[in-house]
């Protein structure tokens, strides 16, 4: 902000589906949808102006989604996620650096099986052709991202057999996502299941950060 400070701000309307396979870890996949309008910094005239067309033009663009391309292991809790991000019209690829924190059998009915993971990234707001006020904001945007997933329903019903079945791949359903960024603009991810149909209901996430 002014290039003296960061803005962190957050999306409060996003949705995911991963696709978890343990036994081949390369063969497991993400999709995050973000809504734009739903920025969030604390600011209402910065948030504002964050919709307008100077930066997401949310009423052209009035979502940011993230596909991911290919999984790449680097040890048994850390891999770098490949993808393509589309954000205001533009799709570029980007690379996520995730951290696999906990997956265990939640510990509150309908103790189904849950996993937690903690994602990094950067990207540059001017590639997306949001490139509004280049002297007093900088134009690399931190993401953070914090994602919290339940397994899909089997056959309709949360079960703890489905809660706490081990079986390979994995599904994991009802993704509860953060994405934070720090400097610019935005993005987002979060997760899902993807061989079961997908009930996201995700909570507030952190999301871009615009310093303004």
């Amino acid at each position: 902000h002014m290039m003296v400070s960061t803005v962190r701000g957050r999306f409060d309307d996003l949705e995911g589906a991963i696709h978890l396979d343990e036994a081949d870890p390369t063969r497991s996949s993400v999709e995050a949808v973000v809504r734009t309008a739903s920025v969030h910094t604390g600011v209402d005239f910065r948030d504002n102006d964050l919709r307008s067309d100077n930066f997401f033009d949310v009423e052209r663009y009035p979502e940011a989604r993230f596909v991911s391309t290919r999984v790449e292991p680097l040890d048994e809790q850390r891999a770098t996620v490949h993808g393509m991000l589309t954000l205001h019209g533009t799709t570029q690829a980007i690379a996520l650096d995730v951290k696999l924190n906990a997956m265990k059998r939640h510990p509150l009915p309908p103790f189904r099986r849950t996993v937690g993971f903690s994602a990094t990234g950067r990207l540059s707001r001017s590639a997306f052709g949001i490139d509004a006020w280049p002297s007093v904001i900088g134009d690399e945007v931190e993401l953070r991202i914090e994602a919290e997933a339940t397994r899909g329903r089997c056959d309709g019903g949360d079960t703890e057999t489905a809660a706490t079945d081990d079986t390979s791949p994995k599904s994991i359903d009802r993704a509860t996502n953060a994405a934070d960024a720090d400097s610019s603009s935005a993005d987002r991810t979060g997760e899902s299941d993807r061989s079961k149909t997908p009930t996201q209901t995700p909570t507030p996430s952190h999301a871009p950060e615009t310093p303004r």
